[in-house]
């Protein structure tokens, strides 16, 4: 049995602490609202993010990071993007001892451009960091809280970090596979959100399976375009953080950000759509630092350049879609190859 805490109590870090009391660990869920913290103890439920879900008797949760930090030697940050150097901030000054940390959160930070693991890197001290484990891939917490087959994968260039948190997550119900392609995955991760707001605006338009096919073929060639050039295995992309998380992004209503995309091709602003949905489109910021990536290194992203207007230049969906079609004439295989 291994002590660990899980940072972030919306609904995927809900979910992995399911996981993580059900497979017999000592679990600590930190919430940063102690209302939620204390639902969770005394009711044992979390229904702002999962509503209707019984959570184990053993998970109990907190507001404290002090009490969080000094719980045990393995810290899941599932917190959204946009707050991990703040929370890094903070942790650090109650660490005690080196934390093998496991970050789940899928997206780059604009302007820095930085990846996650590069972020933590940035605000913990090394002689406090075991390592860092990417746990990413096609999981929504509300299939894996009803114990629905889900299968991911830990990334670490030590790959006997990933195999701890592959015995750590593992059972029979929630498989996790390996791999050393830290980069890959991140990237993986984090730009499908990208496409999934493209295949919802589809849908929202009312254009059909055949351009959400398109969208998501020629989605995963841009993303692997970038993510090699910015030194990943390209095979990464055929794998479970690259197809297998862009077609459950794309095409479930689970999904946020194709939740988003789609009342934003039905013509509501974004503002408005960020209101009603309440909850991190982490696809929106994520928009804007692959926009930046894709000049910094001066690899072509057409479907991310025409959401980029979409969201922050205020053009219209089907004006976007209008332009993408009109693009000059491409062959197919030299597009996908170009920068492998």
């Amino acid at each position: 049995m291994e002590k660990a805490v899980v940072l972030g109590a919306g609904s995927w870090g809900t979910a992995l602490s399911m996981v993580l009391a059900e497979n017999g660990h000592n679990c600590l869920l930190w919430s940063h609202r102690e209302d939620q913290a204390t639902e969770i103890n005394n009711q044992h439920s979390n229904e702002k993010y999962l509503p209707g879900t019984v959570l184990p008797s053993t998970l109990t949760a907190t507001s404290s990071l002090k009490d969080a930090a000094t719980h045990g030697k393995i810290i899941v940050m599932a917190v959204p993007t946009k707050g991990i150097r703040e929370v890094c901030r903070d942790l650090k000054e109650w660490i005690q001892e080196p934390i093998l940390f496991v970050h789940v959160s899928k997206g780059i930070e604009p302007d820095s451009l930085k990846r996650i693991s590069e972020v933590m890197r940035e605000e913990i001290p090394a002689h406090l960091i075991e390592e860092i484990v990417v746990l990413s891939g096609p999981s929504h917490a509300e299939e894996v809280v009803l114990k629905h087959p889900t299968t991911v994968t830990a990334a670490c260039e030590e790959i006997h970090y990933a195999e701890k948190v592959q015995d750590l997550f593992m059972n029979g119900n929630f498989r996790v596979y390996t791999n050393s392609d830290v980069i890959g995955v991140e990237i993986g991760g984090a730009l499908k959100n990208i496409i999934a707001l493209g295949a919802g605006i589809s849908d929202g338009l009312g254009y059909g399976d055949n351009a959400k096919a398109a969208l998501i073929t020629r989605g995963l060639a841009e993303i692997a375009r970038l993510g090699t050039k910015m030194g990943a295995n390209p095979l990464t992309f055929s794998g479970l953080t690259g197809i297998g998380d862009l077609i459950v992004t794309c095409t479930s209503v689970h999904s946020r950000n194709w939740r988003a995309g789609n009342l934003l091709g039905k013509g509501m602003k974004l503002d408005e759509v960020l209101d009603q949905m309440g909850m991190v489109v982490e696809g929106v910021r994520t928009t804007k630092a692959a926009y930046q990536l894709s000049k910094f290194h001066d690899v072509p992203m057409p479907i991310t350049s025409a959401l980029y207007a979409v969201l922050f230049e205020q053009v219209n969906p089907k004006t976007a879609v209008d332009q993408l079609m009109d693009r000059v004439k491409k062959q197919e295989m030299e597009d996908l190859f170009e920068y492998l």
